[in-house]
């Protein structure tokens, strides 16, 4: 994906940059979770704002620095398949299956909740979301801590999630005690969320472990989507407006705006359609497919508010595979949810 307006960092409070994570980096976090301090994590999806998952106090630290709904449940990381029965109280056979054939990777199961994980972890349910990251140095930093960590997205609720270390920076500044820098993350939208008490998957967030990949057909009605992190408040929005058009439609909307309004537009669509929009639109972000605006997106929506826009307009994608959790996200970045 193409980024045309550049995002910069913004220091914010003494944490003006992020850390390398080579080893003395990552001795640093590892120090900081053991003490129960708050942690800037990359993972695959986006950067986790990590803390000890049986740590309330700690957990609570993240709560307060999101300005998270307590009932917004988080989810544990942990560094092996294994320590899934130390925060679970029931491993079912459909988990163990999902874990062998996705583990590590972008996908969160949910079971019922072992009781040393503490409610606040939990939002208050009786179930418990768990998944082991496929990044490196997630990877080390768990392996080096004596304890799952509760990781959830590291941005004040609501807003874009962040997928590079400086949007961490930029959103919490020196309430974090370490940002550790793993890169731009490779597939820039949260984890998909599945519910396996049962004997079928039962999708609860769409992700990038999609529904075909999962062998699902429907996901989870609205009145269970409260077991999922992210589903049960509006996320992901920028502070300026975001408009969702089909494809074919952008240039009639661009039409009926006036000249001024134009300038103050911005636009992610694909480069075809981009090459045809009236040259006062502001271009934010080109995307190829839906994989390509999944990784891009969070980048995009940051970008069209730093570079101040009125409103910014999105092309929309088919809602299948990835489509449809870049869909889900743009929908509630839109207020659609």
């Amino acid at each position: 994906m193409t980024t045309t307006v550049a995002s910069e960092p913004i220091p914010v409070g003494d944490t003006t940059a992020a850390r390398v994570a080579d080893g003395a980096g990552i001795d640093a976090a590892v120090r900081a979770l053991d003490t129960g301090l708050l942690v800037g994590l990359p993972t695959e999806t986006v950067y986790g704002l990590a803390a000890d998952a049986l740590d309330a106090a700690a957990v609570l630290r993240v709560f307060a620095a999101k300005n998270r709904p307590a009932d917004n449940p988080l989810i544990v990381h942990v560094a092996d398949p294994a320590e899934l029965a130390g925060v679970a109280a029931h491993v079912t056979p459909l988990a163990r299956s999902l874990a062998t054939t996705f583990w590590p990777g972008p996908l969160t199961l949910v079971l019922e909740a072992h009781e040393r994980v503490p409610a606040v972890t939990r939002g208050g349910l009786h179930t418990v979301a768990v998944r082991l990251p496929d990044h490196p140095v997630a990877a080390a930093v768990l392996e080096r801590t004596r304890h799952p960590l509760a990781a959830p997205s590291a941005n004040r609720s609501g807003r874009p999630s962040p997928t590079r270390a400086e949007h961490v920076v930029a959103e919490f500044g020196d309430r974090v005690a370490v940002v550790l820098d793993g890169g731009p993350c490779i597939l820039g939208v949260e984890s998909t969320v599945v519910d396996v008490r049962g004997r079928r998957p039962v999708v609860l967030r769409e992700g990038t472990v999609t529904r075909e990949q999962l062998g699902v057909a429907t996901q989870a009605g609205t009145g269970d989507l409260h077991r999922a992190p992210g589903t049960r408040y509006r996320h992901y929005a920028p502070r300026c407006p975001v408009v969702l058009v089909e494809p074919g439609a952008l240039a009639g909307l661009l039409a009926d705006l006036a000249p001024s309004e134009r300038v103050r537009t911005g636009v992610v669509a694909p480069p075809d359609v981009v090459a045809t929009l009236p040259p006062e639109v502001m271009v934010v972000a080109t995307y190829d497919d839906e994989v390509d605006l999944a990784r891009g997106l969070y980048v995009a929506l940051r970008a069209a508010e730093d570079a101040g826009v009125d409103r910014l307009v999105i092309q929309a994608v088919a809602p299948r595979g990835v489509g449809r959790a870049v869909m889900d996200r743009l929908r509630r970045a839109a207020g659609q949810d």
